[in-house]
């Protein structure tokens, strides 16, 4: 089982920029598939960007296709999720997750192992 620890969420306003980090207690980083999802109240957890091991290969949801950027640094054990021209629908907890795969293109959250405790991020219009 991998440790998840997310941080930087906060309160920005509409059009900002938040960068989300999640550090993972894994002895072989890079063997794991991560990902990030979100949910929203009142509403179900949703895919948002994933990230395969090698940081190789990459994908995203269509309502954050080229405003965010999923990326990792496996000498630092840490996934990152640039966020950009944040819009007040992005509104949401944020949750990053880890399962011990080379798979890649991983978007159902019944397929991950680990998760983090989940980082609150508000934008306000």
């Amino acid at each position: 089982q991998v440790q998840l620890i997310e941080s930087g969420g906060g309160l920005v306003q509409a059009g900002g920029s938040l960068r989300l980090s999640c550090f993972a207690s894994a002895r072989t980083f890079s063997s794991y598939a991560m990902g990030w999802f979100r949910q929203a109240p009142g509403k179900e957890r949703e895919f948002v960007a994933s990230i395969s091991g090698s940081g190789g290969t990459t994908h995203y949801s269509d309502p954050v296709k080229g405003r965010f950027t999923i990326s990792r640094d496996n000498g630092k054990n840490t996934m990152y999720l640039q966020m950009n021209s944040l819009k007040s629908e992005d509104t949401a907890v944020y949750y990053c997750t880890a399962k011990r795969t080379y798979q890649e293109n991983i978007h159902d959250r019944y397929d991950y192992d680990d998760w983090g405790q989940g980082t609150q991020v508000t934008v306000s219009s």
